[in-house]
């Protein structure tokens, strides 16, 4: 690990004058990638005294400051209660140790786990703009099928990220006096030729907290995630689901993937062949069968497209009570 200077403001105006400097909380993922040297700031600037905690749930729908740990948020009643595919999403993550330390803001800027992007002797044009992608030719069981460009083929590697994104939760962002609200889906970019720039964040701009609105499908919600190993372990595929459902028809549906594309991967057309149907296994199979569409699969993780589709089916199963 490289030398740095430590910096730790209390208030957010002396957070803002960091720079380019990076800023830390729990800081499980940003210390790994130091010592790996994939990562080397000049100054680290701690932002645990700034004031950005707290979990409420009222009216408008559930508000999480974007420095609770994820245990915490995990366990927190209402989350339990209100938003069950956040609390499931949580507790598969990482292990209970990593939990305890990991920020909610820092889990949504966590970086991929695509061995070649943590590897700083072979290319990776995630790390190193230009210098190709050794995942395209290389080991690519991991990688996504979904999402993907001739620059990037990388996983994006957050469980909470999936389930937040079904529930069409925002997040604001806070940058020098002023601040704005950001749809989490549409601050994951796609790689395209340009994977290094993976959100929307700019320069010294913060994640302060993560916004969830109040929903009918909320409650009945849930999070399943198929890996290798049952815990510690990055998702081969994962399912986020909602539904909203009247006796024996679903209403609406709100359903995404993780583990098989760059980005939390929304499945708008599972959601249209949902809306509407009978709530039975012929109508899951059915709507499952359009998880993968688009898919471009690589020579090692062709099986994720039927995966992701038993997957779909598995969790509908499960939030509709058939399973």
């Amino acid at each position: 690990m490289r030398a740095f200077t430590y910096k730790a403001p209390s208030s957010f105006s002396d957070a803002g004058e960091a720079g380019k400097s990076n800023f830390i909380a729990g800081g499980t993922t940003m210390i790994d990638l130091m010592k790996l040297e994939v990562m080397t700031p000049e100054q680290l600037v701690d932002i645990n005294h700034l004031p950005m905690r707290g979990i409420e749930f009222g009216n408008e729908g559930l508000r999480i400051g974007a420095l609770e740990r994820m245990s915490a948020v995990a366990a927190h009643a209402d989350v339990v209660k209100n938003y069950p595919v956040i609390s499931e999403a949580l507790l598969q993550s990482a292990s209970t140790q990593i939990r305890n330390m990991a920020s909610m803001g820092g889990n949504l800027l966590q970086r991929t786990r695509c061995g070649y992007f943590r590897d700083v002797h072979t290319p990776c044009n995630k790390r190193e703009p230009g210098s190709g992608c050794s995942a395209l030719d290389g080991e690519n069981r991991m990688h996504a099928i979904l999402g993907t460009s001739s620059s990037c083929v990388a996983t994006h590697a957050s469980d909470l990220a999936v389930a937040l994104v079904a529930l069409d939760a925002s997040i604001r962002l806070h940058h020098g006096g002023s601040t704005r609200l950001v749809s989490l889906d549409d601050f994951y970019l796609l790689p395209g030729e340009t994977p290094d720039k993976e959100t929307k964040l700019k320069p010294g701009e913060l994640i302060t907290e993560i916004l969830v609105p109040r929903s009918p499908w909320s409650q009945r919600s849930t999070y399943v995630k198929i890996r290798d190993r049952q815990s510690y372990e990055f998702a081969l595929t994962s399912i986020a689901v909602a539904l909203d459902i009247d006796g024996n028809q679903i209403k609406d549906a709100r359903i995404a993937a993780g583990g098989v594309a760059t980005k939390p991967w929304k499945l708008p057309r599972v959601r249209e062949a949902l809306i509407g149907k009978p709530l039975n296994e012929q109508t899951f199979d059915a709507a499952a069968k359009l998880a993968g569409e688009g898919a471009k699969p690589l020579k090692q993780n062709g099986f994720k497209v039927e995966l992701l589709q038993r997957t779909v089916t598995r969790a509908l199963m499960k939030v509709g009570g058939l399973a």
